[in-house]
């Protein structure tokens, strides 16, 4: 995978936006020297915070054309990044999904507020944990116009029915988090209210085989598919 942390053309820099009266963090990248207003992507991370390979992710999203915003998930919990899997299972426990989807909509707003932002264009892409609060906010939030999730729990057949935007869904074959099962309800979802959306499937692939700093999972080949169908997916709904 292409390293954009040092990627010319782009700029990037850590931002703060109001929610609810809390300060919430964010990382901003986007193209440098891009004329008018440009897509923009809200990336939610998984259950580490918002550590390096989220950041470049961010970067990468800049790369390829769009405006791109991390949101700290963890803002209301002291901006933690850890490495520690117990930690960040006692930090995703401790989240409120009431308050990741205000803190969401913040940084939508925040988005929309950017003079380089259209803010007609905004998809999100979110990772793991950051990908059950993606899968949530195609349900609530009809600023986004594309959604894509990898390997996230997925929600009860009968809440795809609310989807406002189409979905991309990435799953790892050999996912011990998330079932085969699980996913094949999504796509029965997706059929049974007639929502556009598409499930891509990495059958060797394990739990966060997108991650490249976790050499452990990491599957570049998987990575690199999943990297061109998502920017693929974003490009037909979102620029």
């Amino acid at each position: 995978m292409t390293s954009a942390v040092d990627a010319p053309g782009v700029t990037g820099d850590t931002v703060q936006f109001i929610s609810d009266g809390a300060t919430i963090r964010g990382f901003l990248a986007r193209p440098a020297d891009a004329p008018g207003r440009r897509p923009a992507v809200v990336v939610l991370h998984e259950w580490w915070g918002l550590n390096d390979h989220t950041i470049n992710t961010t970067r990468r999203f800049a790369q390829a054309g769009y405006t791109a915003l991390a949101v700290d998930l963890y803002s209301r919990q002291g901006y933690t990044v850890t490495k520690d899997p117990a930690e960040a299972a006692e930090l995703m426990n401790a989240l409120s999904s009431q308050w990741a989807l205000r803190d969401v909509n913040a940084a939508v707003r925040y988005l929309k507020a950017l003079p380089f932002v259209d803010g007609q264009c905004i998809g999100a892409a979110g990772f793991s944990m950051g990908a059950m609060t993606a899968l949530t906010m195609a349900q609530h939030n009809s600023d986004f116009k594309a959604i894509v999730a990898f390997y996230g729990k997925t929600p009860p057949v009968e809440s795809v029915d609310y989807f406002l935007c189409p979905v991309q869904f990435h799953h790892a074959g050999k996912d011990g988090w998330v079932t085969g099962k699980e996913v094949d309800v999504l796509k029965q979802g997706l059929i049974q209210y007639g929502k556009p959306g598409e499930v891509l499937i990495y059958p060797q692939a394990d739990h966060a085989f997108f991650n490249e700093t976790r050499p452990e999972v990491y599957k570049r080949d998987d990575a690199e598919a999943a990297w061109r169908s998502m920017l693929d997916f974003l490009g037909r709904y979102v620029r």
